[in-house]
């Protein structure tokens, strides 16, 4: 990768504030109108994008405490997503009588999420769990409407998009708009006690740190052949885990909340990553060869300003050891941040740099109220629009997503990639979104033989495929 020019963004503009949670917007303490006074009266909710995701945040949305909350609209491309999605809501008994989505209040289609967000007044909030590549067409229409929102990671996949976001984040800010991001390691109250005693010198200076995200195929992570009877597009959207433009690829989609709550940890991004990749096994058991565009493994080096290194690893294998954990070592002793998952409590303190239970000096105790980071990053963001707090985690969310990005694309060209990099990478994978149709062509076009671009390190230097 070529050196980056004096006139474009640079890291050191372009990170501030890095380590505090986005939570405490620069407006903090500036008086403002309040799009939604604070008060008890009922928040409509929204739902772009009704897949296993978007469903899980609906039910974390109609479960706060803070005040009634109901779900009235429902917007997915895909028909059948949308009713599934339905179904299992209404099939809660608890939940049932917050979701309130009759059939004209339902929309499918590439202008669902319009017509969704249509049904909002101001200071209602639009959910958007769609795949990634659509987060900055969706949220451009919240800000119009003046709409709170939660967006789930990764909130881009590459440089063009990540600035649009960063723009659009201040936008919100500007119009007292709250926004969480489903980064919800920032709100393990396990991990932000061991975020703190690790700030406070508890390890001593942090030397090392390791992320393991390893276990078989799961979710869109390789794809056969287009099949007859669906359309270019509408395939790779359904799915999206296969195809860089629509979500990062599994590097960015799996792997994030890893490298994101590390950072936390470090209280700072690393700067660069050099990283190794592989495809191994590219057939079905059928001997069907995937199309796919992702590596079955990664395995990434990223480095902080100071040095220090941040060793993650990734791998979708069947039969291989499965990991799923992260680490920390410092001058005084280790830490486990996440035993088992993203955010797998307890986290814990030890001296010396083995796990060991005798040399444990601290694990993190948590209130059962609070021991759900996924309902807990929903409390937050209610409380902020309900008490009129600043609140807009776009920031955090397109700097982790970056930093996620970066490693992957060190891995998918074979050169190191620093974050300015990332940032100033002018390869829009999927431009023009906002205008896409039903018959748009898809943004990534298969060979004669129905495969696609895959990334050839050391080929492409400058571009991941």
């Amino acid at each position: 990768m070529t050196k980056t020019p004096s006139n474009v963004t640079t890291r050191r503009e372009f990170l501030k504030d890095t380590g505090c949670l986005a939570a405490a917007s620069a407006l903090a303490g500036v008086a403002l109108p309040a799009v939604h006074a604070a008060s008890s009266d009922l928040i409509q909710v929204a739902l772009i994008g009704c897949g296993g995701r978007g469903t899980g945040a609906a039910v974390n949305a109609l479960r706060t405490k803070t005040g009634p909350m109901k779900l009235v609209a429902m917007g997915d491309v895909f028909e059948e997503r949308l009713q599934g999605s339905l179904g299992q809501l209404r099939r809660d008994q608890s939940l049932a009588p917050q979701v309130d989505v009759p059939p004209e209040r339902r929309f499918a289609g590439f202008d669902a999420y319009k017509k969704a967000m249509d049904c909002l007044k101001p200071g209602d909030i639009a959910i958007f769990a769609s795949p990634p590549a659509f987060r900055w067409v969706h949220f451009t229409y919240a800000i119009q409407k003046g709409l709170h929102v939660f967006m789930e990671k990764p909130v881009t996949v590459d440089g063009p998009t990540s600035k649009r976001m960063l723009a659009l984040g201040e936008e919100a800010t500007k119009k007292n708009l709250k926004v969480g991001v489903g980064l919800m390691s920032r709100h393990s109250r396990a991990l932000a006690e061991l975020a703190k005693r690790v700030h406070d010198g508890e390890i001593g200076e942090i030397i090392l740190q390791r992320g393991y995200r390893m276990h078989g195929p799961i979710g869109y992570f390789s794809s056969l052949p287009k099949p007859p009877g669906v359309s270019e597009l509408l395939y790779q959207i359904q799915r999206f885990h296969s195809f860089l433009w629509a979500s990062g690829g599994n590097y960015s989609d799996f792997y994030i909340h890893i490298i994101d709550h590390l950072g936390w940890m470090k209280n700072e991004w690393p700067v660069k990553a050099q990283a190794l990749g592989g495809r191994h096994y590219r057939q079905s058991p059928e001997g069907i060869t995937y199309v796919d565009q992702n590596l079955d493994v990664y395995a990434v080096e990223y480095t902080y300003a100071d040095g220090t290194k941040f060793d993650f690893d990734g791998r979708c294998m069947t039969g291989c050891l499965d990991q799923y954990s992260s680490y920390l070592h410092g001058t005084k002793g280790m830490a486990i941040a996440s035993r088992s998952g993203d955010c797998g409590m307890p986290s814990a303190i030890f001296t010396g740099q083995t796990a060991k239970r005798s040399a444990m000096t601290w694990e993190s105790k948590v209130d059962p109220a609070e021991a759900d980071p996924y309902q807990n990053e929903w409390e937050d963001l209610m409380k902020a629009i309900r008490n009129d707090q600043p609140y807009n985690e776009v920031r955090h969310g397109v700097e982790a997503s970056l930093v996620t990005s970066m490693g992957r694309m060190a891995a998918h060209t074979g050169q190191e990639i620093t974050f300015e990099d990332m940032l100033n990478c002018e390869h829009e994978m999927a431009p023009g979104l906002d205008q896409l149709t039903k018959d748009s062509p898809a943004p990534l076009v298969a060979d004669a033989n129905g495969r696609y671009p895959v990334p050839n390190p050391g080929i492409n230097r400058n571009r991941e495929y």
